[in-house]
């Protein structure tokens, strides 16, 4: 049986989703994007990762977020979009918003890691290899290298840009110092930083307590935030004790002992508001990111068209109450996890 060539929904732009502006820049970006760390990589079957592929386009999302170690295997997850593209995607090129990074260990040796000149290059032009794209759109340093001079890494970014390899480039998981030298470095040779990425979720408000948040704004920088379902924990999975199935199971970046008491009694506390507001957990975990107007987009992680789904019903959001959010709060603050 041969598979009938794709063709995205008609309505995929009137169904439901929002765009939100990126900084001061002309990008908006969908207010939920699809992130491929898992689930897209070469131990996965390519027919999943189409099907979550297509039904993520066909209901609004334009943005993907990959990096060369996104897998498993390393570099994989872009291989795998690279058949997406061929397969499906290529007439839809220019609609698509395709983000990568580099910054972690990719390869053996000395120039596999990190910020050097050397790997950043190396890194994208392998990148756009398996993708089998001409550019990215958006191209990340993934994290900051202490050791590396701050102005080599930038001026990689600079160059990516002026070489025509990326049309905007970013910063993920940056200090806020590090974080300002680089929005003034670029500012400065007219390749403005584009956005900031760092995980934030009603259990992580690190954005928010290190002046992250306000200082990306202020700079005219958008923010997308990863994990806001704390890889699970702001799910209905782990309400009644630890799956079998589960990441956290099998000890997949997600551990046992994370799983405390009190961390036990924070989730089926605010299970209990999410019930009450008509949501499911996840549902109103993202709700709440988004509920944040410095927020540009989420990154979601699906394993299944229904997970996927499951995520775009947060976009039914109906607003927090005052109330509301005092209650989260305090759930989320007190480290007894009580009510």
């Amino acid at each position: 049986m041969v598979n009938p060539v794709y063709a995205p929904a008609a309505d995929r732009y009137e169904n439901g989703m929002a765009y939100r502006r990126c900084g001061r820049s002309g990008v908006l970006l969908p207010e939920v994007s699809l992130g491929l760390w898992h689930n897209f990589g070469d131990v996965n079957p390519l027919s999943n990762s189409l099907a979550m592929a297509h039904y993520a386009f066909d209901h609004g999302i334009t943005h993907f977020d990959l990096a060369n170690n996104y897998g498993p295997s390393y570099g994989s997850a872009e291989e795998t979009f690279g058949q997406i593209m061929k397969k499906s995607f290529r007439p839809y090129r220019d609609e698509l918003f395709v983000a990568t990074k580099a910054g972690y260990d990719m390869w053996p040796g000395p120039y596999g890691n990190w910020g050097s000149r050397k790997y950043l290059m190396a890194s994208l032009d392998q990148s756009l290899k398996r993708m089998g794209l001409d550019y990215v759109d958006l191209f990340y340093t993934h994290r900051y290298d202490p050791d590396t001079p701050l102005e080599e890494t930038l001026q990689a970014l600079v160059d990516i840009v002026r070489q025509g390899k990326a049309l905007y480039v970013g910063i993920s998981r940056y200090p806020a110092s590090a974080a300002e030298k680089a929005y003034r470095y670029l500012a400065e040779r007219d390749v403005h930083c584009l956005i900031y990425q760092g995980r934030y979720n009603l259990f992580d408000r690190a954005p928010e307590e290190q002046g992250i948040l306000d200082q990306a704004h202020h700079h005219g920088v958008g923010f997308i935030g990863f994990s806001p379902l704390a890889q699970g924990l702001l799910t209905s999975r782990y309400l009644q004790g630890v799956p079998e199935d589960s990441r956290m199971a099998q000890g997949r970046f997600l551990k046992r002992e994370t799983l405390t008491e009190a961390v036990a009694a924070k989730i089926k506390a605010l299970n209990e508001v999410a019930t009450e507001r008509g949501q499911t957990l996840a549902e109103m975990a993202l709700a709440w990111v988004l509920a944040n107007e410095k927020v540009t987009s989420v990154i979601v992680g699906a394993s299944s068209v229904a997970q996927l789904e499951d995520n775009l019903k947060a976009l039914r959001k109906p607003g927090f109450t005052r109330q509301e959010l005092e209650r989260i709060e305090t759930i989320c603050r007190l480290p007894d996890g009580g009510k």
